[in-house]
């Protein structure tokens, strides 16, 4: 009787192994790898589940598991994901080599050979940011391009610029990229926070498109907490500057002439050691990641802050551009030509409007 068991156990067993052959071969397919008579090609491989058992046909397992272990981890490789570009088809226009600029309209590339590029650092008050759009509103820039990257939380929204009903529909995302050929300034605007941990891959990336393009000098916009300053810091101006060694050469001088004050550093140990000296810029984003990084890639970088706290952040916008203004003269005062421009000439854009929310309901009162 165990006889007869063992070997009813053993005729299943090959009937089972003959079975699995077969649907094997009945469901291979051109280019995937096929069964010779002998299945010792095919042996035990890991299954799903983690447990190891006869290789199966792609029915059961999504493919066939070859025996040999480099053809095993070539099949149980990773795939790298596809991002939403590659998703679409490609049918965006393609980001340029060094960088993650991505033209509008025609794939060709714009001209920024000797431009001033300007641009936000995300930090407190969002002075920066709020002081390129009166930059963007003011001079009329058109939008050429925006960037493509991961380093930023995805957002989408309206036109901030929209000035009629023709061109308030269009959408506006989180990098966008503005130029005035005119005057040799391009204009990058970020509109949202970004991803952690993706602060020096951004840097990076932009420095690199800043290389590629042959920009002139960057100008980043920023801004700290006041309530951090130390006691040097408390005394005069809130506006401060920072200037990399590529262009102290070239711009050192005009600063002193415009008597503006340089950043101060502050003591990495107060009270400790107070003869190593630091940058530190409390609440300003990438300002200090991306100005150390400007000074290691000799990138001429300026960068123009505000000592700020939150609120109402417009006065603080409408400072820090004027500061910029005396620089760059970027527009000029209607009574005199030569005299920089006065608050009420910067246009207020009409998404401001909206900056705190929408009024309170009539109901509640």
């Amino acid at each position: 009787m165990l006889l007869s068991m063992c070997s009813l156990c053993e005729l299943a067993e090959c009937t089972l192994r003959s079975t699995l052959l077969q649907r094997a071969v009945s469901y291979t397919t051109p280019g995937r790898p096929t069964l010779s008579a002998a299945p010792a090609a095919y042996q035990r491989t890991p299954c799903k589940e983690g447990r190891w058992g006869v290789g199966r046909d792609r029915r059961l397992h999504g493919r066939l598991m070859p025996f040999s272990a480099a053809a095993r981890r070539q099949t149980n490789a990773p795939q790298r994901r596809r991002t939403p570009l590659e998703n679409r088809g490609g049918r965006t226009a393609p980001v340029l080599p060094g960088g993650m600029f991505v033209p509008c309209g025609s794939s060709a590339a714009a001209d920024f050979e000797g431009f001033t590029l300007l641009l936000p650092a995300v930090s407190v008050g969002n002075v920066g940011q709020l002081a390129v759009d009166l930059v963007i509103f003011t001079l009329d820039m058109p939008k050429v391009g925006y960037f493509y990257t991961d380093c930023l939380v995805p957002m989408v929204g309206n036109n901030p610029y929209a000035t009629a009903e023709e061109n308030s529909t269009e959408l506006s995302i989180n990098a966008e990229v503005y130029s005035l050929p005119s005057k040799k300034l391009v204009v990058l605007q970020i509109r949202s926070p970004f991803v952690k941990n993706k602060y020096r891959s951004f840097c990076q990336t932009l420095l690199s498109w800043v290389k590629s393009s042959r920009c002139a000098k960057v100008i980043l916009l920023s801004s700290s907490h006041a309530y951090q300053r130390d006691d040097q810091q408390l005394h005069g101006t809130p506006l401060r500057y920072l200037l990399s060694p590529a262009i102290q050469k070239t711009a050192g001088d005009l600063m002193q002439r415009l008597n503006w004050k340089e950043m101060e550093k502050v003591a990495a140990y107060p009270g400790v050691n107070d003869a190593e000296m630091v940058l530190h810029i409390p609440g300003g984003g990438i300002t200090t990641l991306l100005y150390s990084e400007s000074c290691s890639n000799g990138i001429e970088m300026a960068v123009l802050l505000k000592f700020c706290s939150e609120g109402d952040n417009i006065p603080d916008a409408l400072a820090l551009v004027n500061y910029l203004n005396e620089w760059l003269q970027l527009i000029k005062s209607e009574q005199n030509s030569d005299a920089p421009a006065v608050p009420s000439q910067w246009k207020i854009p009409h998404s401001w409007r909206l900056l705190f929310g929408s009024g309170l309901p009539p109901a509640l009162f």
